[in-house]
């Protein structure tokens, strides 16, 4: 038995079914649904307040357990390079704070310092450092840790790479690709100054204990060897070396680990009265990523049919002219197709995995500032 003033899980789970079935018609699609007018603006405002619905007996706050009843991931498409999945049953808020976290707050490792020690090509050398900066590299930063100001650049917090390319005078111009990156394990190979005495170490920018090969499983490298880097004219030559360290997306934008990560509501296609005829084909040729097709009704007669809903980029293009009343555009409001692109520093499936731990050690932050 529950005890006093609390209520068993199937009560819980009963409970905002029963109350949902109370709701007339109109008001549950205003409550679940963004309805696209011809004339009104595409918007995720509405009854969303807790207490929208409370004169009538309704809850529409947000609980646990509802999240728990109604949360739920759905993956639609996954390669090496994005993915595609609907997030359901959860806010709008919370759809954009994954979104915001994958952009801004998801550390990966980027080249941070460049030592030039030659550049006679065309590029000035804040701009070839800029360019290199932005070079996604294929490097886990969960193996390595943050570096400030008063650290000491080490094996753990540091990546070097070196770039040394000439081109002979009398030959053609050369392309100087990102695959010309040479990782150094060993840290860096540059003498900050000469040794005092000639059996003294040759101290470098680097001050590495062990080689990088020994605590990492796979060789670090850049994800992709074909990003030009710059063209050199006869006798023209570029020796460098750079280092990478690890940050977040939100101090630069070259340590964001994503191209994008954006999110749209599930679009809903809804024929109100039936569209037959010339006008039935009118609107399948009026769309324009294929929503609608024909539906062959025997004796020559034709329907219009909803075919790909989910296709739907609400252009509303459909709604508007002569059988625009008999069609309507929703969206559902708890129902959220998710793409992620990423650089290829991470997975786009370990891209989001890392989000929701973020959001979980912010949301437990701020419950224990609270208590």
């Amino acid at each position: 038995m529950p005890k006093k003033g609390t209520k068993s899980k199937k009560a819980v789970d009963d409970v905002p079914d029963q109350q949902e079935n109370k709701l007339p018609d109109y008001l549950e699609l205003q409550r679940t649904r963004v309805v696209c007018n011809a004339d009104a603006p595409i918007h995720t405002q509405g009854f969303q307040y807790s207490g929208a619905f409370a004169a009538m007996g309704i809850d529409n706050s947000v609980s646990v357990e509802k999240f728990c009843k109604n949360f739920k991931i759905d993956i639609k498409r996954l390669t090496e390079d994005d993915m595609e999945f609907d997030m359901i049953g959860v806010d709008a808020s919370i759809a954009n704070a994954f979104r915001r976290i994958l952009i801004a707050e998801v550390p990966t490792m980027a080249i941070e310092k460049i030592f030039m020690a030659d550049n006679t090509s065309v590029i000035a050398d804040e701009v070839l450092s800029h360019r290199l900066g932005l070079i996604p590299l294929d490097a886990d930063p969960r193996l390595f840790d943050y570096i400030s100001e008063n650290d000491v650049p080490n094996e753990r917090n540091t990546i070097v790479f070196k770039l040394h390319v000439s081109c002979e005078k009398g030959s053609q111009r050369i392309t100087v690709k990102s695959g010309e990156l040479e990782w150094l394990p060993e840290g860096s190979q540059l003498s900050m100054a000469s040794p005092a005495q000639s059996g003294d170490k040759q101290k470098t920018f680097t001050s590495f204990s062990q080689s990088q090969k020994e605590i990492l499983e796979k060789p670090l490298g850049v994800k992709f060897k074909d990003i030009t880097i710059a063209r050199l004219g006869p006798g023209q030559a570029i020796e460098l070396e750079a280092h990478a360290v690890k940050g977040v997306g939100k101090v630069h934008a070259k340590w964001s680990p994503v191209a994008t990560a954006w999110y749209r509501m599930l679009p809903e296609v809804v024929i109100l009265e039936q569209i037959e005829g010339e006008e039935a084909e009118e609107l399948v040729k009026k769309c324009p990523v294929n929503v609608f097709d024909i539906e062959d009704l025997g004796n020559g007669g034709k329907r219009a049919v909803v075919a790909k809903p989910r296709a739907c980029t609400l252009c509303r293009e459909c709604v508007m002219g002569p059988c625009g009343e008999k069609i309507q555009l929703r969206r559902v409001r708890d129902h959220f197709i998710y793409t992620i692109e990423s650089t290829g520093a991470l997975p786009p499936e370990v891209l989001f995995t890392e989000a929701v731990k973020i959001l979980e050690e912010k949301c437990e932050r701020v419950i224990s500032e609270l208590s």
